[in-house]
């Protein structure tokens, strides 16, 4: 339930560059540059008085400024809003990466970088390591102001990020409105690097501005998410302000307007988790109202298990199995990333989740795995990218999975409608004369057995009291429109026995059919039609509400 992310390849990225010309500096000169302009030097303290707490860019600009990789002026600034040049970028990356070199520069270099120009050596590793090129002519332009695009396509080849096969288009349209004004040269890198979340837009997350020239602070902000791709820095915690403003996370106030499916199929981190879901039936249910939180194990967690194991699960003797394991990173209900919270979490498999937080690190694990990135929001949820695949109880990846249902029967867990639950509500009586057929309170319960079939037990308390056990088979959810709002329902059917308990206590089937609309994490509601066939057959209509839980 942005995920990590990869698109481009180097050599795309690097040619680009060279091939750029008039789209990116239409004042291009065909001479040398003979302007030279110095580097900030460092201030001696990270408290720069023209960046406040407030500053969208603080935690960057601190984060950075403290690891040397930024650095202040003279008088103490840093002044976030200046433009950056090419060569005061690749000063930048010299200081806060240490990649090898993938070539080397011509012997004389560039011939508008003289040897005793002040960033000459950064400029040498810049390019040496693939993450910026020079212009036609031998020309790096060194002064000139480096567009936004450009240096983010820089960050995507430099990190060596890899085509995924999700759409471009796709990609850049879902994330920006000014996806048209990318120039051409740079759709494929930025789209690499939006998977990757290494792209910060401020004020507004989904205007890239691509051709605007680079700020200051928007530098810190586009290293600072190269070095928690790298697993250099820990990511900005879905709370903070700042972190809203990185492109495909969000700390829970906006939503995206995709499907946790859809999602996770275009951020190109997550393409053997949406084959598994393709392939074992789930996606459609994914794609439904939810809400869901997802922890979700990234291509590179998928990696780690053994290509004959995945081929071996999606075979259909298995898919069982397969449910499980892809059910078990599915907890019902959004919790956002300020929700987080050391504890258990109950999945939609019906097996625990234990959550780890910790909030002086800034760390959360989910059983043995790190969650990698803040939340990100889905129009059905919220998905959480972690580093490794997570399974349940009783399966083994290790082991041929066994070719029956693999359903076992664990009382209390959720079934493929909603969670077990225990509640209150009345009876509407339809006819009769137990107290089926009369207004009485009643008690509902629904404790899941597997994941089709669930027992619900229930009391119609009056008079004449009846009590109800329907053992039901629930369907899988789907969702529903009511008043323009979307939401989720749950249908079952089921049969069982009805018992009066007045003087002349009467025994008779029992016929049930209704409903569950979840309610997030802790309560759904319920109605359901019964009839009994004791002395006369008394119909009634329950309604309620239900408190999820799990023994």
């Amino acid at each position: 339930m942005y995920k990590k992310m990869h698109w481009t390849t180097r050599s795309a990225a690097v040619i680009a560059l060279g091939v750029a010309t008039v789209a990116v500096a239409p004042k291009l000169i065909s001479a040398p540059v003979s302007a030279q302009v110095s580097a900030p030097t460092v201030a001696q303290n990270t408290n720069f008085p023209d960046v406040g707490s407030n500053y969208w860019a603080q935690p960057f600009i601190e984060a950075l400024a403290t690891r040397n990789v930024i650095v202040g002026y003279p008088d103490g600034t840093y002044r976030p809003d200046q433009p950056v040049t090419r060569a005061e970028f690749a000063a930048m990356i010299q200081k806060a990466f240490n990649q090898n070199s993938v070539r080397q520069l011509p012997q004389g270099g560039f011939r508008d970088v003289p040897s005793g120009y002040w960033g000459a050596s950064a400029i040498q590793e810049a390019y040496e390591t693939g993450f910026m090129s020079g212009y036609p002519g031998n020309l790096f332009v060194p002064n000139e102001r480096i567009p936004k695009a450009q240096a983010i396509i820089s960050l995507a080849s430099g990190l060596g990020l890899t085509a995924s096969n999700a759409s471009t288009e796709q990609v850049l349209t879902t994330y920006y409105t000014d996806a048209s004004s990318i120039p051409s040269y740079a759709v494929s890198g930025v789209a690499t690097a939006t998977q990757a979340n290494l792209v910060v837009n401020y004020p507004n997350v989904n205007v890239l501005n691509p051709l605007t020239a680079l700020t200051r602070a928007e530098a810190a902000a586009h290293l600072y998410q190269a070095l928690v791709r790298l697993g250099q820095l820990q990511p900005i915690p879905g709370n903070v302000a700042a972190a809203s403003y990185i492109v495909g996370r969000t700390s829970g106030g906006s939503t995206n307007n995709q499907d946790i499916v859809s999602l996770a199929g275009a951020s190109g981190s997550f393409t053997t988790l949406t084959s598994l879901l393709k392939a074992a039936g789930l996606a459609d249910t994914l794609q439904q109202q939810g809400p869901f939180t997802v922890f979700a194990p990234t291509d590179e967690a998928f990696a780690a298990v053994p290509q004959a194991t995945l081929e071996r699960l999606q075979q259909p003797e298995n898919r069982e199995t397969l449910i499980k394991i892809l059910r078990y990173h599915v907890v019902p209900g959004t919790i956002a990333t300020n929700e987080l919270k050391t504890g258990n979490l109950e999945t939609a498999e019906g097996q625990p989740l234990n959550l780890k937080v910790n909030t002086s690190t800034n760390q959360v694990t989910v059983n043995n795995a790190s969650v990698i990135q803040s939340g990100v929001q889905a129009s059905n949820g919220v998905i959480y990218p972690i580093n490794q695949v997570l399974i349940p109880s009783g399966v083994s990846l290790n082991q041929k999975p066994g070719n029956g249902r693999g359903d076992s029967v664990t009382p209390g867990r959720a079934t493929r409608g909603v969670s077990s639950y225990i509640g209150v509500g009345g009876n509407i009586g339809l006819g009769g004369d137990s107290g089926l057929s009369e207004g009485n309170f009643a008690v509902v319960s629904k404790i899941g057995l597997t994941r089709f079939i669930s027992v619900r037990p229930s009391a119609v308390i009056g008079d004449d009291t009846v009590v109800l056990v329907p053992i039901s088979f629930d369907f899988a959810q789907r969702s529903a429109d009511a008043f323009e709002n979307r939401f989720g329902i749950a249908p079952y059917i089921g049969a069982g026995v009805a018992i009066e308990t007045s003087d002349d206590a009467d025994v008779g089937l029992l016929l049930s059919g209704g409903v569950d609309v979840p309610l997030g994490r802790q309560f759904t509601l319920t109605g359901a039609v019964h009839a009994a066939f004791l002395d006369e057959t008394d119909v009634g209509l329950v309604l309620g509400i239900g408190y999820n839980f799990r023994f």
